[in-house]
């Protein structure tokens, strides 16, 4: 199949079945764009929709987050998951106000510039926000193209160099259908081509797939691919802090013991709870208000290093459930 012919299968698919997220709706900024690749990050979409309507009805341009309480941002991250994300994302605020008079810039260097926005992010935005023709590489397209093209069952554990000269080989050269084609080869990763059901049945390009062709050859990196373990895990402990932090009311705090008590009922490691707490303080999710008390942070976190580090990545890309 030519990539003409690719191109038109999938978008035909996509006119039909795409969903009705509210990101793509007329009308979305392009802060409204960047603020739901961050938060989907990791996260699944029915849990973002809500918190992104209220974030950008409380915060519709950057120079409304980037004046924010610190704690103010982290009850409004709610339950998404990887708060440091919420502090990153009003540091982005903060920049696009300092460097580009508050307006979310449309070139993929100066998006990666900002903190908290790599490569992946940074083509995202430009395409979605902007409607420029960039490679957007996430998981799902890197599943729908190894199959199709490359006939692996899934991408390599971590990008590699080949799989974006395949994506950009396919990728149109009119930049608004280049668009459209990113949302919908993402979209068709996220609902028909999945990693571990893959409904090949109504697959757009089943008839082309060299996977399929192949007769679904098994995965080469099985035995280096791990699902994240969640509970018991340090990462559990610091959710259930952070829950009890954001439910203290402005100027409350606890003390370690009142923080603590319920994780040490709870888990079969000891120095579990005080190591997940220095976490949170070290990240700046948490601040000690007064000797052996704790709350949320009154002031944002020092630092901005550029860099997409808000959340574990599937190799280069972390999974877009929302697309």
């Amino acid at each position: 199949m030519h990539s003409e012919d690719l191109h038109d299968s999938v978008l035909r698919w996509y006119a039909q079945h795409a969903r009705d997220l509210p990101w793509r709706r007329p009308g979305t900024t392009p802060w409204g764009v960047l603020v739901s690749e961050v938060m989907a990050q990791q996260t699944p979409v029915a849990r973002v929709a809500p918190v992104w309507q209220a974030w950008l009805t409380r915060w519709p341009a950057p120079a409304d987050l980037a004046g924010a309480a610190p704690a103010e941002v982290l009850r409004a991250w709610h339950r998404l998951g990887y708060p440091r994300r919420a502090l990153r994302l009003q540091e982005c605020a903060q920049r696009i106000v300092r460097d580009h008079d508050g307006q979310v810039p449309s070139h993929e260097h100066e998006l990666r510039a900002l903190p908290g926005i790599g490569a992946y992010t940074a083509a995202a935005v430009a395409a979605f926000a902007h409607r420029r023709r960039a490679v957007v590489l996430d998981t799902n397209v890197r599943r729908v193209l190894a199959r199709a093209v490359a006939g692996a069952a899934l991408p390599p554990p971590t990008a590699t160099a080949g799989e974006r000269v395949t994506a950009a080989g396919v990728l149109p050269a009119d930049p608004a259908r280049s668009v459209r084609w990113n949302e919908a080869v993402m979209e068709l990763g996220a609902l028909v081509c999945t990693a571990r059901s893959p409904r090949c049945g109504a697959c757009p390009v089943s008839d082309v797939c060299r996977w399929r062709d192949a007769g679904y050859p098994a995965d080469e990196y099985l035995p280096r691919r791990r699902s994240q373990a969640w509970h018991g895990t340090d990462r559990q402990a610091r959710g259930r802090i952070m829950a009890r932090l954001r439910e203290l009311p402005d100027g409350a705090a606890l003390t370690a013991e009142e923080l603590l008590a319920p994780l040490h009922e709870d888990t079969a490691d000891p120095a579990q709870p005080a190591r997940a707490l220095d976490s949170l303080l070290a990240d700046g999710l948490a601040q000690e208000l007064s000797p052996g008390r704790y709350a949320l942070p009154a002031a944002a976190p020092a630092g901005d290093a550029p860099g997409e580090h808000l959340a574990p990545r599937g190799g280069a890309q972390t999974e877009r459930v929302h697309r």
